[in-house]
């Protein structure tokens, strides 16, 4: 009898931006002693700052450290005040400034260099919130154009730009996606982050069917738990997010790059919540026999 063959199994990271306090090589060397296949890496001041000098130089001493220790990355970019000591996230996309845009756009291309580098997955982004001055009809307008060059600095260096749907953004849920696809006439290197607490939070469908609808552009996955119309990142099995099913649509959709555990508020305790994140996962996934297989 020949064994029932199984759906693919699933790449786990942990985000960088959940082990703040450590060095990145002892967060590195962590998740891979964990037996993490991979890293979430967000570009900030205490991990490869992406402003500093050499970045050239040092995102190659960290490609030779992720291929000794078996790690695959995707390159983040979340860092709360990586572009401005006095404004979370900002400045965005978004902006009135056309030169705050401009210094975000300019990261997001430096995110694309080192992903390049690094042979990562994909690089993150998100729209950031509407400025109190502007109205939804002109952000909408900024977004794509603020976009366009790092699309175009993506498709030279075959890296794809993943947009996360972030609750409380301009680009908060998946139909904010496909406006935004749709405006820039669907370019191949925009792709998409799809955070599973956000599903949770605020999208009509619950997490594994947003997966399903989501998986013709899904190029990076963040994982936690959520409860309803609660934007709060919860170590997983803390919410109200039903695990199985949506690891079992991550897989069932063929979904090859990295879910990577997104806990930017637990980094006190980063090498508990990463240790234990794991043994859930591990614990909860689920393998189940291609549709039409037989024992």
């Amino acid at each position: 009898m020949n064994p029932r063959p199984h759906l693919p199994t699933l790449s786990f990271g942990y985000g960088t931006n959940g082990l703040a306090d450590l060095r990145l090589d002892d967060a590195l060397a962590l998740l891979a002693d964990l037996g993490y296949d991979g890293v979430g890496l967000t570009l900030d001041h205490m991990h490869l700052d992406p402003l500093a000098p050499d970045l050239a130089a040092r995102t190659r001493r960290l490609a030779r450290r992720l291929d000794d220790l078996g790690l695959t990355v995707t390159v983040e970019t979340g860092a709360r005040y990586v572009l401005d000591p006095r404004r979370k996230h900002g400045p965005t996309l978004l902006d009135p400034d056309p030169d705050d845009r401009a210094r975000r756009a300019d990261l997001l291309i430096r995110a694309v260099r080192v992903a390049a580098d690094l042979g990562a997955h994909a690089v993150h982004c998100f729209s950031g919130v509407t400025p109190p001055t502007t109205d939804e009809d002109t952000a909408w307008k900024r977004l794509p154009d603020a976009l366009t060059p790092v699309l175009d600095a993506a498709t030279a260096a075959d890296v794809p730009l993943a947009i996360e749907p972030e609750p409380g953004h301009l680009l908060a849920t998946l139909a904010d996606f496909h406006r935004l696809r749709e405006a820039l006439d669907s370019p191949a290197a925009l792709g998409l982050t799809l955070d599973i607490g956000h599903c949770q939070c605020l999208e009509p469908l619950p997490p594994a069917d947003c997966v399903r609808a989501a998986a013709p552009w899904l190029r990076h996955v963040q994982i936690e738990d959520m409860r309803r119309g609660i934007h709060e990142h919860l170590p997983l099995g803390d919410g109200e997010i039903d695990f199985p099913p949506v690891l079992e649509a991550l897989a069932a959709v063929d979904y090859r790059a990295l879910t990577v555990v997104e806990l930017p508020r637990h980094s006190h305790a980063g090498p508990h919540f990463a240790e234990q994140s794991l043994s859930f996962l591990r614990r909860t996934t689920v393998r189940t026999p291609l549709p039409g297989s037989t024992s």
